[in-house]
């Protein structure tokens, strides 16, 4: 199973990275969304699959889940969502005032391929 999740967590990667190199700023807000979500799938399937017993010690537990990285997603989670509200903020007004949402033409660059 981690080896099914970690190939899983590659194609997010492959393809977050192809939107953020595209030209389109919302291809590239999209594509940092997607590299987060490609990161909690890595941390979690690093954290291990197999624990079938709560994350809660009892006295006298043997077994249990690792709650470490459960939190570490949770945070993860967190911070991505305020950064993805802050870029999008920036993008509205990026297109509010050059009007196009493209980056060749933001730079100033007369090449349009």
């Amino acid at each position: 199973m981690e080896l099914l999740m970690a190939i899983v967590a590659g194609l997010i990667f492959t393809a977050a990275i192809y939107l953020i190199l595209s030209r389109s700023l919302i291809k590239v807000i999209l594509g940092t969304g997607l590299l987060s979500h490609g990161a909690h799938l890595f941390i979690l399937t690093m954290g291990g699959l197999g624990g079938s017993a709560p994350p809660v010690l009892t006295d006298g537990a043997a077994d249990f889940a690792d709650p470490l990285p459960q939190a570490l997603i949770l945070t993860a989670i967190v911070i991505s969502f305020g950064v993805t509200a802050f870029i999008l903020v920036l993008a509205y007004r990026t297109y509010a005032v050059h009007k196009t949402d493209d980056l060749n033409s933001m730079k100033g660059n007369d090449e349009h391929d």
